[in-house]
């Protein structure tokens, strides 16, 4: 259904995101539920945390879901169920978030960078091979702003050679490819709930998911202490489990995780059809994917002016993310494939995200773009 303003209501704004609107929709049903554990004092891995994990993985098509605290744990967990360690390389993308290459410093194993693909911004299978060595462990193909990464290519290299796939899904809530869902088709795939995302608590909290039962076994101790039973502590184990409160707040928003992205896919269009014939390059949904447009991300060489002109008029973009990673003070020594990354630094240059978000009607979409193509593009 095309989602219209009433005519008398004056728009003041456009921000990048809109999530108090989207909370007012769940507000009484949180409540509720937040109350439950309330009285309950569930408040540490309350059944509400095992209620949403056994949605999510359904959702995701796999059998285990591991809740966890963020989804920067998710990631570090993931590496550690998979004994990734001192010494071992993880081949990963050069444009995602720092949290990505953290996970991997964290288990003392080193990030090699490999170059994206210039249409879909993802990993690009055909540069992947260049990067591997004796030393890599595994792969880590992040689904860049809500399109997947091309899973097939990848999985194929990765059996060819031995190595795991951990999928950083933080932005690919629902995403598929081939009608198969994010997070199921590596080893283990690892989500992020923070606020932003498609399917976000309105704190941090993240999940890993898995087809493997040993894996997620491993998955629960290192969240927990290594704790299977209270105060018995078979490995050496973290305190990153996900808070009962904001398990209260994905199951919710589960409800609703569809329809949103039904809306993301119509604002997507929406955009897609007020900015063609502009001279931005638009986002390209492969023909394999759906993709639910966590971001909206468009190229222009002059994207910092733009950004200026339209935070003139009360409407405000961003940028996902400005630097290659490897360009960041802890990773300037990584080994980057081809040096220099040259899509991923062009890129950087002169990526912008527009607003996006569910509850975005056509007006605010035929708003943006009037800003846009009133300042040439």
């Amino acid at each position: 259904m095309i989602r219209q303003l009433d005519t008398d209501l004056e728009i003041s704004s456009i921000p990048l995101v809109d999530l108090a609107t989207q909370s007012r929709q769940i507000k009484e049903d949180v409540l509720r539920r937040m109350s439950d554990v309330i009285d309950s004092a569930r408040y540490i891995l309350g059944q509400e945390v095992q209620e949403f994990e056994e949605q999510f993985a359904a959702y995701c098509g796999v059998d285990h879901c591991v809740g966890l605290a963020n989804g920067t744990d998710a990631l570090h967990m993931a590496l550690r169920a998979l004994e990734v360690g001192e010494g071992d390389e993880v081949i990963t993308a050069g444009n995602s978030f720092a949290a990505t290459a953290f996970a991997i410093a964290y288990c003392g194993a080193q990030a090699v960078f490999v170059d994206i693909d210039p249409v879909d911004f993802n990993i690009d299978p055909n540069r992947i091979e260049a990067a591997i060595t004796p030393r890599t462990k595994a792969i880590i193909p992040v689904h860049l702003y809500g399109q997947p990464a091309q899973m097939a290519a990848i999985r194929e290299i990765a059996d060819r050679h031995g190595l795991k796939i951990i999928e950083d899904a933080a932005q690919a809530h629902g995403a598929e490819s081939n009608g198969q869902r994010c997070g199921s088709f590596g080893d283990i795939g690892c989500f992020s709930f923070y606020p932003g995302k498609n399917l976000g608590a309105f704190g941090d909290a993240g999940a890993a998911v898995t087809n493997d039962p040993e894996l997620a076994d491993r998955l629960r101790l290192l969240r927990n202490y290594g704790q299977k039973v209270k105060n018995r502590h078979d490995c050496l184990g973290y305190n990153c489990r996900m808070d009962t409160l904001q398990a209260c707040v994905l199951l919710s928003k589960m409800q609703h995780i569809e329809d949103w992205t039904s809306s993301r896919r119509q604002v997507a269009a929406w955009y897609g059809e007020a900015l063609a014939g502009t001279d931005l390059q638009l986002p390209v949904e492969r023909d394999d994917a759906r993709h639910v447009y966590h971001l909206y991300v468009v190229r222009h060489p002059q994207r910092d002016a733009i950004i200026e002109s339209l935070a003139a008029k009360k409407i405000f973009c961003g940028v996902h993310y400005p630097h290659p990673l490897a360009t960041a003070t802890p990773f300037q020594d990584a080994k980057t494939f081809p040096e220099g990354l040259p899509v991923c630094t062009s890129a950087a240059s002169a990526i912008l995200s527009l607003p996006m978000y569910p509850e975005m009607t056509q007006q605010h979409v035929s708003m943006v773009a009037k800003a846009l193509v009133d300042f040439g593009c």
